[in-house]
């Protein structure tokens, strides 16, 4: 079994790729989930597979995260869903949206995609539910790690706002007059510097 592959992309015609390892020639079909997060032909790739062997033909499935091709394989085991329409599921939204639909019985969402009609979005809902528990972290589905991502942003923000305050105080302003400065441009940079540059510079184009 082909579980994951690195090359280089040749070819990207949606849904289908080409990549190149080591000189051979992958043809794999990705969701456009996965086609927005690759860079031009020629760049550097990994990418997560699924074989799906038919009588006719096998197929590998690629996918730009775990996550997306996890809900892949679990899609294909739902009456009447196959590979075909979790690839159209997968372009039209991405893992934590198709979650949220199951999660809260969004019907009318799901009928949006491709391919999936009211008694599929209806039969999705109340299969996947319980297989989407058996994914589920303390946060919700696959959010756990942009939450610890958006909290590591939050505490950088915090740090560079306190440097830059103390940088504004060393240079003669009052802690109360630096931080109504500071939070004028708060959201403008994204290093102590900058925002000091910004602060100084709102403060002169005020005065």
């Amino acid at each position: 079994m082909i579980g994951r592959l690195q090359g280089v992309v040749l070819e990207k015609h949606a849904p289908e790729l080409l990549v190149d390892v080591n000189g051979v020639g992958y043809e794999l079909q990705a969701p456009m989930t996965t086609f927005t997060s690759l860079g031009a032909v020629g760049s550097p790739v990994t990418l997560y597979t699924h074989l799906a062997i038919r009588d006719d033909a096998h197929v590998l499935y690629g996918f730009s995260d775990k996550s997306q091709r996890t809900l892949f394989r679990t899609l294909i085991k739902v009456s009447g869903v196959g590979p075909k329409l979790a690839l159209a599921i997968l372009s039209g939204m991405d893992v934590n949206a198709f979650a949220h639909c199951v999660q809260t019985d969004d019907i009318a969402s799901l009928t949006k995609l491709p391919g999936v009609g009211k008694k599929t979005a209806e039969r999705l809902v109340v299969e996947m539910r319980d297989r989407l528990k058996e994914w589920q972290a303390p946060a919700p589905l696959f959010q756990q790690a942009d939450m610890d991502q958006a909290e590591a942003a939050r505490a950088s923000a915090r740090h560079n706002l306190e440097e830059a305050e103390t940088a504004l105080v060393a240079l003669g302003y009052k802690p109360a007059e630096a931080s109504r400065m500071l939070n004028r441009v708060a959201d403008q940079a994204d290093s102590a510097e900058e925002l000091v540059r910004l602060a100084l510079k709102r403060s002169l184009e005020r005065s």
